[in-house]
């Protein structure tokens, strides 16, 4: 067997059998079981709606700010209460930590800091929280969130008293391309981005990219090169998101005047399995597709079987034979 065959084995442990580094192996891989996201709407605004940039949104953002499934801030405890599983048998006879605080709707570092360490706090200080996921917009990231983020990581992550409580931000990115970032109104250049992944890697917090596939004028080769481009930055995981027009965007206003189509469920599938073939096998897939609310999903219509797409997905990567990093 040669260097990479052996490569290959080692990778197939790890990401528990299948062809690529799912969020679900890393959990098992990290923590021994599964951990759950709560998805948190803590009252946030942003830049591209509060007029700073536009007050239009992202072209595709829908009015809850991609934050449409998310529960709010006061009704967090609630919430976790309903869906933690307290274990008699955990080893200190606590609840088990197996849920992820989410902080996604809106723009989730732009507020003041002593604002956002009293909710970043809030969670990481509950006993079923293994740590916080932050969304936000890599030119929402000053000196002073970084500071307290640095401080935060230090404290509950760094310090094994409070259990290695992690902290991850999730940037939106979306595309490296400046013609798609000009229309989606994205509102910042590649280079901020560049930046906030170098800032965030020099306090050591790990980065989860968000991109879409499917964008408006972007073919295969386009979404490929947003890829190759992150292979190059130190980031933990990403997020592969498929284009959905949901009304009441403006996006959907474009798509009813035929400026655009979306793809088929064959086309997502080709570009879908050629981006992970593309992909560093180290960083770890948290998405594969993404939910659209269905009271306002408007196309594609096929997503609305997400089990469907899924298990598409899975035989096209058995048949085509393709592991992620396989064209690397």
């Amino acid at each position: 067997m040669n260097l990479k065959d052996q490569a290959n084995v080692l990778r197939r442990e790890i990401w528990r059998e299948k062809p690529y580094y799912s969020l679900d192996a890393y959990f098992k891989n990290t923590f021994g079981y599964k951990l759950y996201k709560v998805s948190l709407n803590a009252g946030f605004t942003c830049p591209n709606r509060d007029g700073t940039l536009d007050t239009r949104g992202c072209i595709f953002c829908s009015a809850g700010g991609s934050g449409d499934f998310a529960i709010s801030m006061p009704d967090f405890a609630t919430s976790l209460s309903e869906i933690m599983t307290p274990l008699s048998d955990y080893t200190d006879k606590s609840v088990k930590p197996d849920k992820i605080a989410y902080f996604q709707a809106f723009t989730n570092t732009y507020a003041p800091t002593d604002k956002l360490e009293v909710l970043y706090r809030e969670a990481l200080n509950k006993p079923e929280v293994a740590g916080i996921a932050i969304a936000t917009r890599p030119d929402c990231l000053p000196t002073e969130v970084l500071h307290l983020l640095e401080k935060l990581h230090q404290e509950f992550f760094l310090n094994p008293k409070t259990g290695k409580k992690f902290i991850w931000l999730e940037l939106g990115l979306q595309t490296i391309h400046e013609a798609t970032t000009a229309y989606i109104r994205r509102g910042y250049p590649l280079s901020v981005f560049d930046e906030a992944v170098s800032r965030l890697n020099a306090i050591g917090i790990p980065v989860i990219v968000h991109v879409i596939l499917g964008l408006p004028g972007e073919t295969k080769a386009d979404c490929i090169k947003t890829i190759q481009y992150l292979n190059t930055k130190n980031i933990f995981g990403i997020k592969l998101q498929l284009l959905h027009v949901l009304r009441g965007t403006d996006l959907y206003t474009d798509y009813c005047a035929g400026k655009f189509s979306v793809l088929t469920k064959e086309q997502y599938m080709d570009m879908l399995v050629d981006c992970i073939g593309h992909l560093n096998p180290d960083i770890v897939i948290h998405r594969l597709t993404g939910d659209g609310p269905k009271e306002i999903l408007a196309a594609p219509d096929w997503s609305r079987n997400k089990r469907d797409v899924l298990n598409t997905f899975h035989h096209e990567m058995k048949i085509r034979n393709v592991y992620q990093g396989k064209f690397l």
